[in-house]
């Protein structure tokens, strides 16, 4: 090979040229340049920010204006890091008036390492004020990644007040659905939850290990940057454009993160992703990203391993009211905002997108609705991408390894959901099955646990504020403190009718750690007869309830209503306001030892049915943990979920699941104060409710109210509860599609608890729980009310489908002298009957059919009202319905009371289409409509009232079953003389 001087020149001064280059790179960090950053001034200085104004000598009038937001971890001059080719600079050009809020850097900001999460917020929020009072305008207000997902916090937080639009880009929302890297959600929560509560909060996070860390999420990126860097070192020409930008990523460009900031995000936004779901927390207060209603436009990075694609698109389900764009540009997550992408194609996008928003111009076409689901290639995880970019050598290959990539994430995820559920599942069985009858377990217990091992953590919700562990302890102790000071202690019953509120679970509660016995009575039931069948000498109210309690004469002690709340009755010998005692001048008495309970004691006593059918029934405190451990474990509770308890707390579902199972499982606790609708709709988004309780019909009127539309985004993913009807389920799960319903059974007398955790059979009971007891069914004789026994004197088991008593195995120590069994199956054995006769299919699934006093007692034998009450129930003009027995003269006709939804029509066809899955002998004799079924408190249907309002009228509205054409026909005035007697 031949070398000319020409040739030997070139090379040295290449050499020459690297070099000093190389030794200006090292002595100054990077070359020198001509570049100058855009011209600003700071307009306001805060402890929280400093607010800049871009090209503030243009006083040009009516322009649409613009504040941008930066992630934490990025400085602010990242909107002008390509200076004119920049953000400020590309936007001024096009007439729009540039702002910046500059957080600084928590090393150097006064408590910067203290800030949290709500601190930025607010932060942005006030910035807005002051440009908005500036400039006369509302404003786009624009975030790059963290900085985005500020932008939709802040607009929601002030309900879209002066805010004209938002941009964001590369800006996660749905963090479940693009987990960075692929990585399965399930363990990412887990390992977020733990840095948040054991590592971010005690370490900064300092710029440079931010520098580290995203350059380490991309180490191929970093080092092919950094060679080409070398490679080019001599053209001092070529690299000078991007030199800036370089140095931007290099160092300058990184800042600290401030500890309390990053636990935040990691709980609210990772381990629990409430952006998505709703309900994450600014300063006690719930928001959700249901109240935006502005437009949005999300830049998507279609190679963006940060902000996936199916994160960032959550913005269109999080903000169901707002009009979502999205602009998908072949960037990664700095290049949505920086470099050649953006400044081609990004920065044009946003001035058209002011334009047409502020000034009528013409959408671009790269400006499109978004859509939830958008087919894609891309490579979702890091593998992927490893595959995806040597892809291009081996494309014979690819197709092959995207198949089996696909299957090892799917693998992998499922086994890490099931891993965790198992997780939460096996301490709860755990504990279930180490509870002894002198075991200290009570509700008090469990809340003064949550408050020690996790003090600021979210426990309940109320009136849109939010309440910690931590301060509901507090209010605990000093009610229990107030009810020592008026001579309660333990072991007495005291009742509870109050409204469902903060101040009652606070009373239930305290009443548990002081020992006592909560006697729980509805509101506006019949007070004076339950108090004299619990036999309690003292009434807690409210003040909404205070008149009614003190009618009764018993004492009455108020509690709750807040600061402002005047009472109805003067107080004196029976009416004490507890609210005006102070805790702190109690003297605790010797004998207080908070939390006593065992778990064979008497804890609630909840009173049940109306009228001479008045019932008390008494659950322990191991009866309660029973189902409150069962609930959590069957519904998957966990602290990501929110539960919202519209059973209100005097009711056995509100009590034993909706407040028993969201306190097992960690989850918090949404108190409604009444069944509204429209506020169930607000609230459902407001506070990211992840399950709903309910009792028997109380869904119907949410759905009839039409709150939420079909096909409505929601979070909701389980509603929970006990006596939903059958076609009542299908209409929820079709309403609130993908949620489905968990319908329990827990039974007072025994440890029977079943749940139909699958929701598949509408209407079935479902199987028994874990840790719960053994349940059997035996053959009984409901007109004799009797155990039927085999030739050997032993009870007989019942077969598949053969209605009999569902009984519970007694656990150690049961009293038996109250109804109990003894020796049914086996000898010694010992059994504990519920009060309602059940079918078990083929599948070993069980299915309510009546109470054992409640069975019609006809001359063809005994009909049972739940399969009719359920076949009629699944009608589509139906809207509620009941079956009772019609005595007539010596004997008893089946009778069912149906009506109908409006605006539908209800034929005799449709009653025998929908009768005929029933035996001819269970159907009923009659079935007339009736303009109103009223239920209780617990919108449980009143067959009661419905007889009490009178018997069936012949008329085109009443049908009689014919037998011989198994049709139902109208009942005629002559043929309803021979039916009834008339």
């Amino acid at each position: 090979m031949k070398f000319s001087a020409k040739d030997m020149v070139g090379s040295v001064q290449r050499l020459m040229a690297t070099a000093q280059n190389g030794l200006e790179v090292i002595r100054f960090g990077g070359l020198t340049h001509d570049v100058e950053s855009s011209p600003f001034e700071v307009v306001e200085r805060r402890r929280m920010y400093r607010l800049r104004h871009y090209f503030p000598d243009d006083a040009t009038p009516g322009r649409p204006v613009a504040v941008l937001v930066p992630p934490l971890m990025v400085n602010a001059d990242i909107w002008d890091v390509n200076a004119e080719d920049g953000a400020v600079g590309i936007l001024h050009r096009g007439g729009i008036d540039c702002w910046v809020v500059d957080f600084g850097s928590p090393a150097s900001e006064e408590g910067g390492w203290e800030r949290d999460l709500a601190d930025h917020v607010l932060a942005i929020s006030s910035a807005i004020d002051t440009v908005s009072e500036a400039t006369g305008s509302s404003v786009h207000l624009m975030g790059y990644s963290q900085g985005g997902m500020f932008a939709y916090q802040t607009s929601a937080y002030r309900y879209g007040k002066g805010v004209a639009s938002i941009v964001t880009f590369g800006s996660p929302v749905d963090v479940v659905a693009g987990m960075p890297f692929g990585l399965p959600y399930g363990m990412v929560s887990d390992v977020a939850e733990f840095l948040a509560d054991h590592v971010v909060t005690r370490l900064p996070i300092t710029d440079s290990m931010v520098r580290i860390g995203f350059q380490l999420l991309d180490p191929v990126k970093t080092a092919k940057s950094r060679i080409d860097f070398l490679r080019q070192l001599h053209d001092r020409e070529a690299l000078l454009p991007k030199e800036r930008q370089r140095r931007f990523l290099n160092n300058d460009g990184w800042v600290g993160y401030a500890g309390p900031a990053a636990a935040d995000l990691l709980k609210q936004f990772v381990a629990h992703n409430r952006l998505m779901l709703g309900g994450f927390v600014i300063r006690d207060q719930p928001i959700s990203l249901a109240e935006l209603k502005c437009p949005i436009l999300a830049f998507v990075g279609e190679v963006d391993d940060i902000g996936q694609p199916a994160a960032v698109r959550g913005i269109v389900r999080a903000a169901p009211n707002a009009e979502v764009y999205e602009a998908s540009l072949v960037a990664g997550h700095f290049g949505l905002v920086a470099g050649s992408m953006a400044t081609n194609h990004t920065w044009p996008l946003v001035r058209q997108w002011v334009d047409w928003m502020d000034g009528g111009q013409p959408l671009p076409p790269e400006i499109t609705p978004m859509a939830e689901h958008v087919a894609s290639n891309r490579p979702l995880s890091a593998a992927t991408r490893v595959v995806h970019t040597v892809g291009t050598l081996a494309e014979a290959g690819t197709g092959m390894g995207k198949a089996l990539e696909g299957i090892a994430n799917n693998t992998v995820r499922g086994s890490v959901e099931l891993v965790g559920e198992a997780a939460r599942a096996l301490p709860r069985l755990t504990r279930l099955g180490m509870i002894q009858p002198h075991t200290r377990v009570s509700l008090g217990r469990l809340l003064a646990e949550q408050a020690q091992r996790a003090p600021l953590r979210d426990l309940f919700l109320f009136d849109d504020r939010v309440h910690t562990n931590a301060s509901v302890n507090v209010r605990i102790d000093n009610v229990v403190r107030g009810l020592i000071s008026v001579g309660i202690r333990p072991a007495m019953r005291v009742g509870v009718v109050m409204e469902t509120r903060p101040s009652a679970l606070a009373t239930v509660a305290a009443l548990s750690r002081l020992g006592a016995v909560a006697v729980l009575l509805a509101p506006g039931g019949e007070l004076a007869r339950a108090i004299e069948l619990t036999g309690i000498k003292t009434l807690v109210a409210d003040p909404e309830n205070l008149r009614t309690a003190a009618a009764t004469g018993t004492r009455v002690l108020v509690l709750g209503g807040g600061d402002t709340r005047g009472l109805d009755i003067q107080q004196g010998a029976n009416v004490i306001d507890l609210e005006q005692i102070d805790p702190g001048q109690v003297r605790m008495p010797a004998w207080y030892r908070p939390n006593p309970g065992l778990a064979r004691e008497l804890a609630f006593v909840l009173v049940t049915g109306t009228g001479d059918r008045l019932e008390a029934k008494y659950i322990t405190n191991h009866r309660w943990a029973l189902s409150a451990i069962g609930t959590a474990t069957s519904a998957d509770l966990d602290r990501k979920d929110t539960v919202y308890c519209l059973a209100p707390l005097h009711h056995s579902s509100g009590l034993l699941v909706s407040l028993g199972g969201a306190i097992a499982g960690g989850s918090r606790i949404a108190l409604a104060r009444s069944l509204d609708p429209a506020r169930f709709a607000e609230e459902v988004h407001r506070y990211g409710v992840t399950v709903v309780t309910y009792t028997w019909t109380m869904l119907r009127d949410i759905l009839d109210a039409g709150v939420f539309p079909a096909g409505h985004p929601h979070p909701i993913r389980l509603f929970i509860g006990s006596g939903m009807p059958a076609g009542l389920w299908r209409r929820t799960t079709e309403q609130f599609d993908p949620a489905r319903v968990l319908e329990f059974y827990a039974s007072i007398e025994g440890d029977v608890v079943l749940a139909n955790v699958t929701g598949v059979k509408a209407g079935c009971k479902g199987r028994p729980v874990p840790g719960t007891a053994k349940v059997e069914l035996v053959a009984y004789d409901p007109i004799a009310g009797q155990v039927l026994v085999d030739a050997s004197g032993f009870g007989r088991r019942c077969a598949d489908n053969e209605v009999g008593l569902l009984i519970g195995k007694a656990s150690d120590g049961v009293d038996l002298s109250d109804g109990g069994l003894r020796g049914l199956f086996t000898a010694g054995d010992a059994w504990m009957p519920t009060e309602n006769l059940f079918r078990r299919d083929s599948d070993g699934d069980y299915w309510l059919v009546d109470r054992t006093d409640t069975v019609i007692r006809t001359r063809r034998g005994p009909v049972y009202t739940q399969p009719i009450v359920d076949a009629l129930n699944d009608i589509t003009a139906v809207d509620m319905e009941v079956a009772y027995g019609l005595p007539v003269g010596d004997h008893c006709l089946a009778v069912a009371a149906v009506s109908v939804r409006h605006g539908f029509r209800l034929e005799p066809k449709d009653v025998t289409e929908a009768l005929q899955v029933l035996d001819h002998h269970q159907r009923p004799d009659l079935v007339h409509v009736v303009d109103d079924i009223p239920r209780s408190s617990s919108y449980r249907p009143s067959a009661r009232a419905v007889q009490a309002a009178g018997r069936p009228e012949a008329g085109p509205g009443t049908w009689w079953y014919n037998r011989a054409s198994e049709s139902y026909e109208t009942l005629t005035e002559a043929y309803a003389r021979t039916l009834l007697g008339d």
